[in-house]
């Protein structure tokens, strides 16, 4: 399929934003640790003019303003600096060069994508918004779910804070260059629940004299699951995914006294997520009383649901149609989760937009995934448009 390039991002960027992306790809870094990824983006956006620069946001966040002549909204055009930590299956000239990491989410496609903005407001046919402000904000461990409360809990949000809030995920199994939305749910709430059972070990000859945690995670590892057995994605809508279990030392001599079970919970709404998690930390409770065990339950990778505003999808609409773009109103959300709904809860119109990425694309972290340059210009387009419609860009030439 060929896409059509949307309007106001200069071809001279395509280019730059395409080799940038590559670079990128090379040298991913994982949550929390995108120091390397942050100093190349900032550098960029020095060079790009950037009329004030945020560094160190929640992490290692960086967050530009290209500001415009009179007052106005907000835009937050956010992306993501992560990358995973999964070996990448690839013979690309640029595929990682850091033994087992890689971004095969596709930040550095959206990283790329945001960075087009910027040259779009920099130098291309847009320049400067002729009234408000545009953030782009590359925020650091999206994929632990830390990054974005973080941020906002920054000492700097509060100069930052948008008035509306835009990011793209690329979505395999989607249309190349297709644009999906939620009318309410983007992507699922979800957190990890640890579990920890303390009993007492003993002889292996003598069991009997020891509190084992067996009998306890074998009825775990049956009992949780039915609390959420997944299903039609609705409101009712509850997943609760076994991801590890240890039981005691590997040994043959030591009847175990510990062990740990962890899994994930996932719903639709938040709502659906307290009630789950009320439900989890009975069963467990209950599970270990029943066994003579001491619990302790911690929660992990904690993401609240991702809600599309009905204005923010409006507007995400007319850009998309605007840039000639396909839209398909999506009947249900993503099951993965995304820390970007934290905009939203934090008082901002915003709205995850899913942009195609292919049918026949690898899967979201296969270790063989790799983002389309071919929409670099689409998403960038996209998102100069959204400013377009709500700030105004004015003529400046290039």
């Amino acid at each position: 399929m060929s896409l059509t390039t949307p309007p106001r991002l200069p071809e001279k960027s395509v280019t730059e934003l395409t080799a940038l992306r590559h670079q990128l790809h090379r040298r991913p870094e994982v949550s929390g640790a995108e120091a390397e990824t942050a100093k190349r983006i900032a550098a960029e956006l020095t060079q790009l003019g950037a009329d004030r620069l945020w560094q160190g946001l929640g992490g290692h966040g960086v967050a530009a303003e290209f500001a415009g002549q009179v007052p106005g909204p907000t835009v937050l055009i956010r992306c993501e600096l992560d990358g995973l930590p999964i070996a990448e299956v690839s013979d690309l000239p640029y595929r990682s060069e850091l033994a087992g990491k890689s971004h095969v989410c596709g930040h550095d496609g959206h990283m790329t994508m945001v960075m087009g903005v910027g040259h779009g407001l920099a130098y291309g046919l847009a320049n400067r918004p002729a009234k408000g402000r545009v953030i782009l904000l590359f925020q650091p461990a999206e994929e632990t779910g830390m990054g974005a409360p973080a941020v906002i809990a920054s000492a700097d949000w509060a100069a930052i804070k948008p008035d509306y809030a835009f990011a793209i995920h690329n979505l395999p199994g989607m249309a190349l260059g297709h644009i999906g939305l939620c009318r309410s749910t983007a992507a699922c709430a979800s957190r990890g629940m640890k579990v920890t059972l303390a009993g007492k070990s003993s002889h292996a000859a003598m069991p009997d004299d020891g509190v084992s945690p067996a009998p306890a995670l074998a009825q775990l590892m049956t009992d949780l699951p039915e609390l959420g057995p997944g299903g039609v994605l609705d409101e009712a809508f509850r997943l609760c995914t076994l991801t590890h279990v240890n039981l005691g030392e590997p040994a043959f001599g030591i009847a175990p006294g510990d062990g740990e079970l962890r899994c994930t919970l996932r719903s639709v709404t938040d709502t659906g997520m307290a009630g789950l998690i009320e439900q989890a930390t009975a069963l467990v409770t209950s599970t270990a009383r029943e066994h003579g065990l001491k619990a302790e339950i911690t929660w992990h990778d904690v993401f609240a649901a991702t809600v599309n505003g009905a204005t923010a999808n409006d507007i995400a609409t007319r850009a998309a149609e605007s840039c000639a773009i396909p839209v398909e109103m999506l009947e249900h959300p993503m099951r993965f989760s995304e820390d970007f709904g934290c905009f939203g809860l934090d008082g901002a119109e915003a709205a995850m937009v899913y942009l195609g990425s292919g049918e026949e694309q690898p899967q979201l972290h296969n270790p063989d995934f790799d983002f389309p340059d071919a929409l670099i210009p689409v998403g960038a387009g996209f998102f100069l448009t959204i400013v377009d419609q709500l700030l105004g860009l004015r003529d400046g030439g290039s």
